[in-house]
């Protein structure tokens, strides 16, 4: 799986059209680390920590320009893609500068169509990733895919409020600057809760709080077959 340094794409065109997304992150990558580095660090470093703990491979989705990839135990095996050519450039460059062994390979690739057989990963991190993709539930359907059984998903997101004025104000902000941002203000449980209930192959184990202040959540899912 050694292909850092040798970006190409590894899939047919998405099944849902990723050209906004596209353009949304080529436009954020020269100054992405400025803006996220600092405020995001305690969630990757959550979820770096516990993927870290799994066995075999980790698939890291979503990798963007590698700020979690230091985080990881030096002992891990880390497979990073992302949709962005641009972002995931600058992954590659951090990879080279850092001389991490442990990242095995970055791929440009859609999350929605893997270039992985079945059960390739002993877990998967999605740091930050659900709110940004347009089809939430079709990642993490092709995520469980690859994972093998008895190994996890691990997803650090920020979760919506429930209280209903906070929800409005998410959604005007959502309609008016989200496709401009590239992620979506506006993320209840249940894009993640109906998906649980509609696989019977997965186990909700952990969601907790994490990061600054307690923004974000780690949600940890077993598949148990």
């Amino acid at each position: 799986m050694n292909e850092v340094g040798e970006l190409r794409r590894q899939t047919k065109r998405p099944a849902v059209d990723n050209r906004a997304l596209e353009a949304a992150w080529a436009r954020w990558a020269p100054f992405y680390d400025l803006t996220y580095s600092a405020w995001l660090a305690p969630g990757r470093q959550a979820g770096a920590s516990a993927s870290s703990r799994l066995l075999g491979p980790i698939l890291d989705v979503g990798v963007g320009t590698g700020l979690e990839l230091p985080m990881f135990s030096p002992g891990a095996r880390v497979f990073g893609v992302d949709l962005s050519e641009p972002m995931l450039r600058r992954a590659v460059d951090r990879v080279r500068r850092e001389r991490f062994s442990h990242v095995e390979g970055l791929s440009c690739m859609d999350a929605t169509r893997l270039a992985f057989p079945d059960s390739s990963f002993g877990g998967a991190l999605l740091m930050y990733v659900l709110t940004v993709v347009p089809d939430p539930a079709a990642v993490l359907d092709e995520v469980a895919r690859v994972v093998r059984p008895g190994g996890e998903i691990l997803i650090v997101s920020r979760i919506s409020p429930e209280a209903s004025a906070l929800v409005a104000l998410e959604r005007w902000f959502g309609r008016l600057f989200g496709p401009r941002l590239g992620w979506r203000p506006y993320f209840p449980w249940s894009v993640i809760g109906d998906w649980l209930k509609a696989r019977t192959d997965m186990r909700l184990v952990e969601r907790r709080r994490c990061g600054s202040l307690g923004l974000f959540t780690l949600v940890r899912v077993q598949r148990t077959r």
